[in-house]
């Protein structure tokens, strides 16, 4: 599990100050495990769907190393404001690799001063270990 989690980090880092991933938080962690280790993982379609999935392991506190972090934040869309979340990779230390405006890091906590498009801010959800992540299967193949 640990060279997974660094190659991911390491994937993210590689990263940092691009805008490639603006507004696409939830790609930007996913290709981060994805590309890194050359495997597939099964999500939700947004941020906030991923972290429902996933809400039986959501834990709260500071997020360990490689952790999936979740917030909730109105997002816009065609039909208004719509809760589609936000999320980053834990780099154990009380920070957060995420994309917002850009690939960057944050103090997971702060990332709730953080002002989205529809002048909502993040309120934080919890985390949800990388070992949780790889255990989901497909839409249709739940245990």
């Amino acid at each position: 599990m640990e060279k997974l989690t660094e190659n991911m980090i390491r994937w993210a880092e590689s990263r940092l100050g691009s805008t490639e991933y603006a507004g696409w938080c939830l790609a930007f962690i996913e290709d981060a495990l994805e590309i890194s280790n050359h495997i597939e993982i099964y999500g939700g379609d947004s941020a906030k769907e991923s972290c429902e999935l996933y809400r039986d392991a959501l834990r709260d506190g500071i997020p360990e190393r490689g952790a999936f972090v979740f917030y909730d934040c109105l997002c816009l869309s065609e039909e208004g404001p719509v809760n589609w979340g936000h999320c980053g990779i834990s780099l154990g230390d009380g920070r957060l690799i995420h994309a917002w405006d850009r690939v960057r890091t944050d103090d997971y906590r702060m990332v709730e001063q953080m002002t989205a498009f529809t002048g909502d801010h993040p309120r934080y959800s919890g985390w949800v270990p990388i070992t949780r992540v790889l255990e989901q299967k497909p839409r249709g193949m739940e245990r």
